[in-house]
């Protein structure tokens, strides 16, 4: 077991104001791996102080620099990408493949492109005898989840400083161990003093202390929806901005003559992906009456191939959710489930055979899921896949759209602009069709209860950015 004391402020490492630590647990086995400070409102008012001592200066970095330094910040992320994947494999649970090629991997990219966005980025126009400026919004926090811990940060951190912003970051308490490599891969590539902070520590201290700090102009949160609606109204008692990527509850409509096969493995292997902590994953599957029953079949198969292990092991698919708490939410859902009526096809809330340590889940499929059960209306962050039934597409598009969220959506047919169309319809904010590739420069964000602002790309960028305008005495 590794224990930390230190938190990163003013360009260092210095010991943490408070005394009191985060035990940080490895999910596969439930051994305690490190210990982290858990910061206290006194850390936050220093990281606070040193981002704002800095931002005057970075501020008026040019952007060609401050790229720069985000391209050597993406190389220090590459030299160091396996380490990182075995790190986030051991704090969160993800199978060794998927950390090396999503979340130590997908950063490096991310950061590299926005880089290069940057740098050809217009932060000023003329409209007509007007200036139009394009300047950071100020101070940053960035509160990050655990489920995807480096790629949000990135998601986070690496637009706000492109723009110019200090950022101060406050990791998720689960998951604080890949914050750290990341704070080490941001000072070898040479960022000044006082320009990214972290601080770690729980929720209810150093990221009450962050939202509420008045040298804070901004907050960039990711997580809960719960935490999400507190977060903004604090922040709009100060009129204070925030980004909120909060939760999903995603549809995946199977439309009439749509490759029923491909549609329904890569449902199963999207629900599965990281142990199904993902907020866009697609739990709800709809499918037409005169396939519906082969469509469950195929899951079926699908999910029997796919038994919970070690997630070091190459060979492994799925591997435990993130912490005991949230095994037992899982569970619950499962049992809520069987209660209201829905058929269990495959799995259960029991624990898998020949695992008695981890925090493991059996992969579970529900068919006869109808629109007010809870499995068709909550999110549930784990392995667990929604069967629901429909007779038409005016029928799939209501129950598509039937939802507090509006995260993510997908959709397959066998004509594209079908397909394109029902997607225009869906009321998302990102949609995949015929199973599109991830575009890491795509604006990603929800409707609703989903969230407000976007993250990724020129849309991601704009978001620490504010706006002013010269009224100038030419044309």
């Amino acid at each position: 077991m590794i224990a930390h004391d230190e938190v990163f402020i003013q360009g260092r490492w210095r010991p943490a104001v408070g005394t009191d630590s985060i035990e940080v647990v490895n999910p596969a086995d439930e051994q305690v791996i490190a210990t982290v400070p858990a910061g206290s409102a006194a850390d936050v008012d220093a990281a606070v102080d040193a981002a704002r001592s800095a931002l005057p200066g970075w501020a008026a970095t040019a952007p060609a620099h401050r790229a720069a330094l985000l391209t050597a910040l993406s190389d220090e992320l590459a030299a160091r990408q396996d380490e990182m994947a075995a790190l986030i494999t051991a704090e969160v649970g993800t199978t060794i493949g998927f950390s090396r090629r999503v979340q130590a991997g997908l950063p490096v990219t991310v950061t590299r492109l926005h880089a290069e966005l940057v740098a050809d980025f217009a932060f000023e126009e003329q409209v007509g005898n007007s200036l139009v400026l394009l300047e950071p919004v100020g101070v940053v926090g960035a509160i990050t989840p655990w489920n995807y811990p480096l790629h949000q940060i990135v998601c986070k951190v690496v637009p706000a400083l492109a723009a110019g912003c200090t950022v101060v970051l406050k990791p998720a308490e689960l998951t604080p161990l890949s914050a750290q490599m990341f704070t080490e891969c941001v000072a070898a590539a040479g960022f000044p003093e006082g320009v990214f902070n972290l601080v770690t520590g729980t929720g209810t201290q150093a990221g009450e202390a962050l939202v509420r700090h008045p040298g804070v102009d901004m907050i960039s949160f990711t997580g809960s929806t719960a935490v999400g609606k507190h977060i903004g109204s604090v922040a709009g008692a100060a009129v204070k901005p925030v980004a909120l990527e909060l939760g999903g509850k995603s549809a995946n409509v199977i439309l009439p003559g749509a490759d029923l096969a491909r549609a329904v493995r890569a449902n199963v292997a999207d629900v599965l992906r990281n142990a199904g902590q993902s907020c866009n994953a697609l739990t709800r599957t709809l499918v037409c009456a005169d396939d519906y029953e082969e469509a469950v079949r195929i899951a079926v198969k699908e999910i029997a191939d796919c038994r919970p292990g070690d997630p070091a092991d190459p060979d492994c698919r799925l591997g435990p959710v993130v912490s005991g708490a949230q095994r037992e939410r899982v569970r619950d859902h499962i049992r809520r489930g069987l209660a209201e009526g829905a058929r269990l096809v495959a799995g259960g809330p029991e624990a898998p055979e020949d695992l008695d340590q981890g925090y493991y889940i059996r992969p579970t499929v529900f068919a006869d899921v109808t629109a007010d059960m809870s499995l068709a209306r909550e999110e549930i962050f784990g392995p667990v896949l929604s069967f629901m039934k429909y007779e038409d597409e005016e029928e799939a598009l209501r129950l598509a759209n039937d939802s507090d969220y509006g995260l993510a959506g997908s959709v397959w047919a066998a004509d594209e602009q079908q397909a394109i169309a029902f997607a225009r319809a869906m009321q998302c904010g990102q949609v995949t069709v015929n199973g599109g590739a991830y575009n890491p420069l795509a604006p990603f964000g929800g409707y609703r209860q989903s969230g407000v602002g976007r993250e990724l790309g020129t849309h991601g960028l704009r978001e620490f950015l504010q706006t002013k305008s010269l009224q100038l005495s030419h044309r």
